[in-house]
């Protein structure tokens, strides 16, 4: 990976990636809870010969710094929305995972200028309960990440993919619980407090909803009824795979995103 920097925007500095040829379609990538940039890697590489790839790390994740307030997820939208003007991009195909997919829904539904499209993979208007996420908060802070790694992992992935790759499973469980707890409590609120119902079924940019066969933390069931919100959106299920589908089949991912940017005449 080249093009690794950093920028100071309004509540901190950000980490981020920027590569591919300037005057291209650009690609912006949103990552998941407890993941940096790497989570999309697989995907990103594929792209990058023939677009603008802008890949980055969400604040209180990766290398990108704490912030003292502004957990929500219209905040964290405007933290991608600084982070493309500051770096030259004024319209993108926006990919974002779970919590990524909120963020690129919010982007979409306040700065429509900057959307040209969306791919939501594992991902929801609302996700869980408010219960779920201040026990899951709670937890946190009381025993670290590390407490709740083990039942993380068996959402993230198929039990296939566990079983069939340890030192994978332990290098992305690594990248969990180095999350800074701050950093994973603060997004964890920004989910327990967002519902996008209304502002998503508004949207009017082209979309594609991606889901996991076997994920446990957005079940398909949840991503179809988002899909639903969605005027003309498409949806692909991906079979046996967990909630990083980016991660666990790859080409699976590229080859919906590749049919869809090729609809959009891309």
């Amino acid at each position: 990976m080249s093009g690794l920097t950093f920028v100071r925007l309004g509540r901190g500095v950000i980490h981020y990636c920027d590569r591919g040829p300037r005057d291209a379609t650009a690609l912006v990538f949103a990552n998941s809870l407890g993941t940096d940039l790497r989570v999309w890697q697989g995907v990103a590489d594929h792209f990058t010969p023939r677009f603008r790839i802008l890949q980055y790390d969400k604040r209180g994740h990766g290398l990108s710094a704490l912030s003292p307030d502004g957990w929500t997820i219209p905040a964290l939208a405007d933290d991608l929305a600084e982070l493309m003007q500051a770096v030259g991009i004024s319209s993108a195909v926006v990919l974002g995972l779970s919590v990524g997919g909120m963020i690129a829904q919010s982007l979409a539904s306040t700065r429509p200028d900057l959307v040209r499209a969306l791919v939501l993979s594992n991902t929801g208007h609302k996700i869980g309960t408010a219960e779920a996420w201040q026990q899951r908060i709670d937890g946190v802070r009381a025993g670290g990440i590390e407490s709740l790694a083990d039942a993380v992992m068996e959402r993230w992935f198929s039990a296939e993919f566990r079983n069939a790759s340890p030192a994978e499973l332990a290098g992305w469980q690594a990248m969990l619980t180095r999350t800074e707890v701050e950093g994973y409590v603060g997004i964890c609120q920004a989910i327990r407090d967002a519902d996008l119902t209304a502002s998503t079924k508004a949207l009017a940019q082209p979309t594609l909803c991606i889901a996991g066969g076997a994920d446990g933390a957005t079940p398909p069931a949840l991503v179809r009824e988002m899909a639903g919100l969605i005027q003309g959106a498409k949806l692909v299920e991906i079979p046996g795979v967990g909630h990083l589908p980016c991660v666990e089949k790859p080409d699976s991912v590229i080859e919906a995103v590749e049919d869809f940017l090729k609809e959009l005449g891309l």
